[in-house]
């Protein structure tokens, strides 16, 4: 079997699917891709394929400008009505309210949501089509982020950061005459977003080892494709050359594609977005504005890396780990959950009660198995985590914020997002390991 960082883009979308040697057939419901300059000149076409001849257009100030001269032109084009919804308000979170603005304004004739936009409107459309049973189309108007052909959407509901599985868009048009012109910190995002899958990987690989989780090296290698395309990339993207925004384009849609191939989001998030979720979290409970979340992802990732550092340098301790779960106190976790959480707090500890979180048994297994393990996790850790040196260094060069404090969180919320990162939901991470070792509470890491 040809293995997938060895496909093209339209070998990778075939409908009929890729059987694989982990026992899975592979397949993402893409029935037209395009990243190229021009791509929306191609939104006819892409309606034909879909299917759709009346889409509901959804926006924000923002992306309309950037694109709807173009989309608007296309429409025309292809003698499609439309109805189009714009958000207006300054900052949009992809939340109840943002849904609900959609609800009211949506026309029942319509047959397919067509999102422009990235990151947000990406993903309320994807929920929101899947809701009214109905397929969904985006114009990327950003390299942004790495959602854009996934089939999962990073929500807020409840006040608590989710992952929803609904369905990717059934067709894609990044257009590189509108990606090169993002701003900058849009850019800078999608890189941000894209460093992080170095430590998605290193985790999705630790996990398999030590809680049996699904594991697939040929998705895996579909994502290192795409990270060194991106990489090889980066002096390009700062200059905004058309080739290399297309190249970076490509690499977040190939990330996308893993995370539909896999089912599942791990293989391109880990720690380093539950830091941007958790201050994304922290961001809504004080009322102030969030921070784009591959910014905030690229921050996560330096902070994980350094983490790995400093746990390459330790010997793990049997006695320590069994102490800390013996002397575990239920009491005190839940008031460190309701302290970091604020309101969101009892729908996470409904949740993590409900899933055993803290069950003794399911630790001690998983504790014999890294400690039985822990020269191959070191192994895992060295083949795929680069220095944090050479993460900061790429950061740097294209001027990311590269602190907590630099995007206005204070020790104390970097520490209670660590904390807190385990609490969201039954993922294996980096915090999860430390907390099995009977560290995370103590040794400080950051």
């Amino acid at each position: 079997m040809k293995q997938f960082k060895d496909m093209s883009l339209q070998e990778l979308i075939d409908p009929k699917g890729h059987p694989c040697s982990c026992g899975r057939v592979h397949k993402v419901d893409l029935k037209l891709l395009k990243i190229e300059d021009g791509a929306i000149d191609a939104l006819p076409e892409a309606l034909v394929a879909v299917g759709v001849k009346k889409p509901f257009v959804i926006m924000d100030k923002n992306t309309e400008k950037a694109a709807w001269h173009l989309v608007e032109s296309a429409l025309k084009a292809a003698g499609a009505p439309f109805v189009s919804y714009v958000y207006h308000r300054e900052h949009i979170e992809p939340d109840e309210e943002a849904l609900g603005s959609l609800v009211m304004a949506y026309d029942s004739t319509c047959d397919g949501i067509l999102a422009v936009g990235s990151g947000v409107i990406n993903d309320v459309a994807k929920v929101f089509a899947h809701a009214v049973n109905v397929p969904s189309l985006v114009v990327a108007t950003a390299p942004s982020m790495d959602g854009y052909a996934s089939d999962s959407a990073s929500m807020i509901r409840d006040r608590v950061k989710v992952s929803l599985y609904n369905a990717c868009p059934k067709a894609i048009l990044a257009d590189t005459r509108v990606l090169k012109d993002a701003p900058l910190r849009l850019l800078q995002a999608g890189l941000g977003d894209m460093l992080a899958k170095y430590v998605s990987i290193c985790e999705w690989r630790v996990s398999n080892l030590v809680t049996g989780e699904y594991y697939c090296e040929n998705v895996a290698g579909l994502v290192r494709k795409s990270l060194k395309r991106i990489v090889e990339n980066v002096e390009g993207l700062k200059n905004r050359e058309g080739a290399a925004v297309e190249a970076v384009a490509e690499g977040l849609v190939l990330s996308g594609i893993a995370m539909a191939f896999a089912g599942i989001s791990r293989p391109a998030s880990g720690l380093e977005h539950y830091f941007s979720h958790l201050w994304e979290m922290m961001s809504l409970e004080r009322g102030l504005p969030v921070e784009l979340h591959g910014i905030q992802v690229g921050v996560g990732t330096l902070l994980t890396l350094r983490i790995w550092e400093r746990l390459k340098t330790i010997k793990p301790d049997r006695a320590v780990a069994k102490n800390f779960i013996t002397n575990f106190d239920e009491a005190e976790w839940e008031t460190m959950v309701r302290r970091i959480f604020g309101s969101a707090s009892e729908a996470v500890l409904t949740a993590a009660k409900k899933e055993g979180r803290n069950d003794k048994q399911a630790h001690a297994e998983r504790l014999a198995k890294t400690l039985d393990n822990w020269d191959t996790i070191l192994n895992i850790a060295n083949e795929e985590l680069p220095s944090w040196q050479e993460i900061h260094d790429l950061m740097s060069f294209m001027d990311m914020p590269m602190t907590p404090e630099d995007i206005g969180f204070a020790d104390e919320d970097t520490r209670d997002a660590l904390l807190g990162a385990r609490e969201i939901r039954t993922k294996y991470l980096t915090s999860s390991l430390l907390w099995d070792l009977g560290l995370l509470y103590t040794e400080r890491l950051l």
